[in-house]
């Protein structure tokens, strides 16, 4: 084993699995529902959390999995975690770029340092990523990136100046991505989820931030996403097959909720029928 040992955990239960995935965030919420999801369709999986992904390996024990971990802002880290996975497997089929973070204040409270640190985390390392994967697939002429970006990427939220432009950026890259690549075989697509029950949605509801009726009473549908709701979709985008002529498009996930320009009482009404 070479000096990556001391971020590489290795569970090679299973190499049969036809297809390679990449996911950053895996440990929890999203990207650790999409791990098991890919691992029951079959996928070898590489993950990428701040924290190790024990959890989610103890979830799929016959994937044949590769758990590195690291800071996604960090290139360095990236890159050597992109030369194992392509060493071990070759250029993966799907590299979902779901690491992120909240960050919720009013603009004229939020620091530069603030607004720069939930841009590296959320827009710079998705970018640092797709550097880091983009020549081996363009290489093999295949695969596909999917990008977790938000509603907050299509729309104004107030109070979230940082987020919001990082997500709105998101997008852009995978549109831009999709323009560039499409042409050589990979595909760029990216997932906007509405509100996620997940522990980052925890946090802020702990801290009074907003209700869980704040947002079912914004929603058609009358309930958060769950972490399965969105990692489907994500499946789905991964899945040349399924959607192998989809590209630079951003699939919602949101119950609705930016569908409906309904005034709550008339919204809520509608359950009634």
């Amino acid at each position: 084993m070479s000096g990556r040992d001391n971020f590489i955990r290795m569970s090679e239960q299973n190499k049969t699995g036809s297809r390679v995935a990449v996911i950053t965030g895996a440990a929890q919420g999203i990207g650790r529902r999409t791990a098991e999801l890919l691992a029951e369709r079959g996928y070898r999986l590489g993950l990428l959390d701040l924290k190790p992904c024990s959890e989610t390996i103890a979830a799929i024990p016959k994937a044949a999995s590769i758990d590195f971990t690291g800071d996604v802002t960090d290139e360095s880290f990236i890159k050597a975690s992109a030369a194992a996975i392509e060493e071990r497997w070759g250029a993966p089929d799907v590299v979902i770029n779901n690491a992120g973070i909240s960050f919720i204040k009013k603009s004229e409270e939020t620091t530069v340092a603030d607004y720069r640190h939930v841009l590296e985390v959320n827009l710079v390392a998705p970018f640092i990523i797709v550097r880091a994967f983009a020549p081996m697939m363009l290489a093999a002429r295949r695969g596909s990136f999917v990008n977790v970006a938000s509603i907050a990427g299509l729309f104004g939220v107030a109070e979230r100046t940082a987020y919001n432009a990082s997500k709105h950026g998101l997008v852009g890259m995978t549109r831009t991505l999709a323009a560039e690549w499409g042409g050589r075989g990979v595909r760029s697509n990216a997932v906007c989820p509405g509100w996620v029950k997940t522990p980052m949605d925890d946090v802020e509801q702990a801290r009074g931030v907003y209700s869980d009726a704040d947002i079912t009473n914004r929603i058609p549908m009358g309930r958060f996403a769950s972490p399965d709701d969105v990692a489907k979709a994500i499946a789905f985008l991964a899945d040349p097959e399924q959607s192998g002529f989809v590209n630079g498009h951003t699939l919602v996930v949101d119950g609705g909720w930016t569908a409906d320009a309904s005034w709550e009482s008339l919204r809520l009404s509608q359950r009634k029928k």
